[in-house]
């Protein structure tokens, strides 16, 4: 079985509330296997355009797993903190 990976880019808008957040995202997360490989951090453009976005990596054991976490009660709450906080693009890749 694959593993699975959500993969953000996050401009924050009003860190305040962005905050708030983040404090919820870990907790839903590990509910459902997921764990942070990269959750923002210094970013350094090798090729192409320079990148001033915060990037996230989640992991997860599978793309089940992490549709699930998506869908989940417990992240929609989550998620409800970042509407109006931030501009955020994801999308999630079956991996080795």
């Amino acid at each position: 079985m694959s593993k699975a990976y959500l993969i953000a880019r996050v401009e924050v808008t009003d860190p305040e509330a962005y905050r708030s957040y983040t404090a919820r995202t870990p907790d839903a997360v590990a509910a459902f296997d997921g764990r942070f490989l990269v959750r923002g951090g210094a970013v350094e453009a090798l090729e192409g355009p320079a990148e001033a976005r915060r990037i996230v990596v989640i992991e997860f054991p599978s793309m089940d797993r992490l549709r699930a976490f998506f869908a989940s009660a417990q992240y929609q709450e989550a998620r409800s903190f970042r509407l109006g906080a931030a501009v955020f693009e994801a999308i999630a890749v079956e991996g080795a």
